[in-house]
């Protein structure tokens, strides 16, 4: 059983920094895609970033595009995404979601397993 266990989000001043932790376990994730969406009140959920785990190859959407880092400690089976230069449009609940395959893909209909989500919220 896939588990991501996402954590680290808080409110943070507008400028300021933050970094997200997202630890999987229950899979061997050498050929999975891992990937950080974003949903605000109101709005649907939106890709922020992607990582695949082997290879390590990105994707960015463009509105974090410079700010934000995904990246993988994979002794610790763990996804991060460093957040920085922080805007109050970053607010929103944060998930991490990983999709079997390699392929970064920005749908949420290609990721097959989501983390319970963690609260970012920028004040200005």
């Amino acid at each position: 059983q896939v588990q991501l266990v996402e954590s680290g989000g808080g409110l943070v001043h507008t400028g300021g920094s933050l970094r997200l932790s997202c630890a999987a376990s229950g899979r061997t994730f050498s050929r999975y895609a891992m990937g950080w969406f974003r949903q605000a009140p109101g709005k649907e959920r939106e890709f922020v970033a992607a990582l695949n785990w082997s290879g390590g190859s990105t994707y960015y959407a463009d509105s974090v595009t410079g700010r934000f880092t995904i990246s993988i400690d994979n002794a610790k089976n763990t996804v991060y995404l460093q957040m920085n230069s922080l805007k109050p449009e970053d607010t929103a609940v944060y998930y991490c979601a990983a999709r079997r395959g390699r392929e970064l893909v920005t749908g949420t209909l290609g990721y097959d397993y989501w983390g319970q989500g963690t609260q970012v919220t920028v004040s200005s």
